[in-house]
């Protein structure tokens, strides 16, 4: 059972960055959701089955302080249906970091963890390349394409967070098909974010495309040549593919920074914060800010911090910091390339905070959960998890079929 839920592991990370593109409807509903389900049947009775439990970390106890302080505000909720729709949803987000905490247990598992994570963006990307050809945004000459489901600002996101996991797996994969995973990644994953003209988007994607250079040049300087000359090819056929208005849209970064209300960001910050000073300690309940802050259904905060304020107030955003802080500590503990990696990871997604609600996002708790199994590798068998992502892979005695799967 525990080899089936660690296959089923992966599976659902795969699915997590495109989820929303495949949904089946209630009680079904999106794909991930449904390896979500499966990978938790799975799951317990492997549990159960092994007698024996992994202890719990830090972020571990946390994250269910953080889903427990969350479930009791829906006695003070101001509204009550949205607080128990996100209560569901936090559920199937936030136990990510216990299945990846008690399921992945060697440094090929998080490897294994993170290709899965950089496969589903291939799908991402490719959907929104879709989109971008599909004879209906061609006939109503649109300007910002996505996969069908998603937002153009999470399908930016969720692409972003690949890009140092694509850079830090190029070293340790001695295969064709995966070097070609990880490396065609970069184009195509560049010309999908530049696709859903996502301001936001695309400033977190230069942040990743800088930390993902240095990665993959610090030991292979010449790797800096073919970078350069590598450009040039890549601005043309970015010039060629992508349409002018869209190119237009990302040119207006700098009035948004230069004196605009960041596509109307600024009015529900300023309500959200209103919401927040009604109810600074317990919040208005988990779910609450459209109704909080008198937005219309439609709308969102915007900002994280803002979110899980006026949502649970300082009690849940005090839970929260104190979950990033523990991430940091684990990024911390790493040394070498996946320092870098999974540093300029965290620091992406920090930025992405800024101008959405992404705590409700399973690609969030996958990072989160990841980064903690990291720290933990890293205290316990650092020779082995450097080894896993060193080039080539460092195979030793006993290494063969019988290596687990996680």
């Amino acid at each position: 059972m525990r080899r089936l839920a660690q296959f089923l592991l992966v599976i659902f990370t795969f699915a997590v960055p495109w989820e929303l593109a495949l949904d089946l409807g209630e009680p079904w509903g999106p794909v991930a959701r449904i390896a979500g389900i499966l990978l938790l049947l799975a799951a317990i009775p492997a549990v159960f089955q092994a007698a024996t439990m992994r202890t719990p970390g830090a972020m571990q106890w946390l994250v269910l302080a953080l889903y427990l302080w969350f479930c009791c505000s829906c006695f003070w909720t101001i509204d009550q249906a949205a607080s128990l729709e996100k209560l569901r949803a936090y559920f199937q987000e936030m136990m990510l970091v216990w299945l990846v905490w008690e399921f992945v247990d060697h440094p090929p598992g998080l490897r294994r963890i993170l290709q899965a994570y950089v496969a589903g963006s291939w799908v991402l990307a490719a959907l929104t390349l879709a989109s971008f050809a599909s004879p209906e945004a061609i006939a109503n000459g649109q300007v910002r394409f996505f996969a069908e489901g998603l937002d153009p600002n999470d399908t930016a996101r969720f692409l972003d967070l690949a890009f140092p996991m694509a850079a830090v797996l190029v070293d340790g994969e001695s295969r064709w098909w995966g070097r070609f995973l990880v490396l065609g990644y970069f184009p195509l994953g560049l010309l999908a974010v530049l696709l859903t003209a996502s301001r936001g988007g695309f400033l977190a994607a230069l942040l990743a495309l800088a930390g993902s250079a240095v990665l993959l040049a610090r030991a292979h300087p010449r790797r800096w040549l073919a970078g350069a000359l590598a450009l040039p090819l890549l601005g043309v056929a970015i010039w060629q593919i992508v349409p002018y208005e869209t190119l237009e849209r990302l040119a207006t970064i700098s009035e948004q920074f230069g004196g605009g209300n960041f596509n109307e960001r600024a009015n529900i910050w300023v309500q959200g914060w209103y919401a927040f000073a009604h109810a600074p300690m317990a919040g208005s309940g988990a779910g609450s800010f459209v109704a909080a802050a008198g937005l219309a259904p439609i709308d969102t905060a915007h900002n994280t911090a803002l979110s899980i304020a006026v949502g649970g107030g300082l009690c849940a955003l005090f839970l929260a910091l104190a979950i990033l802080v523990v991430a940091i500590r684990s990024v911390l503990q790493l040394r070498g390339p996946l320092l870098l990696a999974m540093g300029t990871v965290l620091l992406v997604w920090l930025v992405t905070t800024l101008t959405a609600s992404v705590e409700e996002n399973r690609s969030t708790w996958i990072l989160f959960a990841s980064i903690a199994v990291a720290g933990r590798m890293a205290v316990k068998d650092p020779e082995a998890l450097a080894d896993c992502f060193a080039h080539p892979p460092a195979r030793h005695a006993g290494d063969g079929d019988a290596e687990p799967l996680l």
